[in-house]
């Protein structure tokens, strides 16, 4: 066990998860998961020893994280945070290459197998074009990647990921979880990443952590995704607070679609709805009517036409 969590309740001036247990391996990637609020980012800074436990343990390689100096932390965890501090006059390749500065003094100059392992990992995050471009002139993803290739060419075992992939288009998701994955597997890393998005674990994670009522459930992905239905189902990402789901008959990704749909669209209570989708027609019904709809316009004008 290279990560454990121990009986610990983490928090602020409350408790924001209680009598947290939890381990992670070497060679693991694992999803961090939980509505807004809940202390994701909370918990990752507890185990960078940013914000102390309320009580219990947190271990790095059998050591409490307690009695690591910034330092060794540093040297065990690189992290990327959701939001971070964007060096002013700095290209892709300066803020990359300050992965190694907690093995160099301040003012250093990388050696060749250091200048290397940048290139490599600037060519693997699909950014050589943008090499020498000043991080102020990327887009929020490229910039994004960049933070990540930080990260990676700090070479420490444990990796933790705030929403690496909230500003990133398919293509480049992608292209970040196959590479933490690539890293975990080849290189033996621990990665910790937090989303939103649970089919990210599906395709890349070994374990998930999943936050919810003040407690982490920890464990296999397969395991707690079926211990846990409301992690598959859409009504999980409520957007829209004045609206209340109908009762929908679907496959998953039709029945998602839908519910997507009627959310943005809709800030009432369709509850008294009934949807149902049939030999590729779906079957709007309640207690006085019965509609037929072949696409998702007609169903938006039906059911304009009743509320």
């Amino acid at each position: 066990m290279h990560l454990q969590i121990n009986q610990a309740n983490i928090g602020y001036d409350k408790t924001l998860i209680s009598n947290a247990n939890a381990t992670l391996n070497l060679g693991e990637v694992c999803l961090l998961i939980g509505n807004n609020g809940v202390g994701k980012t909370t918990l990752i800074k507890s185990i960078l020893h940013q914000i102390p436990l309320l009580s219990g343990e947190i271990f790095i390689n059998h050591k409490n994280i307690k009695n690591l100096s910034v330092k060794e932390i540093a040297e065990n965890i690189a992290v990327v945070f959701s939001k971070s501090i964007i060096p002013q006059n700095y290209t892709v390749e300066d803020l990359i290459s300050l992965g190694k500065y907690i093995y160099y003094p301040f003012y250093f100059e990388l050696k060749k197998e250091d200048r290397n392992e940048v290139s490599d990992i600037i060519e693997q995050l699909d950014l050589v074009q943008y090499k020498n471009t000043l991080l102020k002139n990327l887009s929020d993803g490229n910039l994004q990647k960049a933070f990540i290739g930080r990260a990676l060419t700090q070479n420490s075992p444990i990796i933790i990921l705030d929403e690496p992939t909230t500003h990133l288009d398919e293509k480049n998701k992608i292209i970040i979880l196959k590479t933490l994955r690539k890293l975990a597997k080849e290189q033996n890393k621990l990665i910790l990443f937090s989303s939103h998005d649970w089919r990210l674990a599906k395709e890349f994670a070994d374990k998930i952590w999943y936050v919810k009522d003040n407690h982490l459930y920890s464990g296999i992905v397969e395991d707690v995704l079926l211990q846990h239905d409301e992690l598959t189902n859409a009504f999980l990402f409520q957007v829209n607070e004045n609206f209340v789901a109908p009762k929908i008959i679907a496959p998953d990704f039709y029945k998602e679609m839908l519910y997507s749909l009627l959310q943005k669209n809709f800030q009432k209570d369709l509850s008294s709805l009934n949807f149902e989708f049939q030999n590729n027609f779906w079957l709007i019904s309640n207690d006085s009517i019965k509609q037929q709809c072949e696409s998702f316009e007609e169903i938006v004008n039906f059911v304009k036409t009743i509320y």
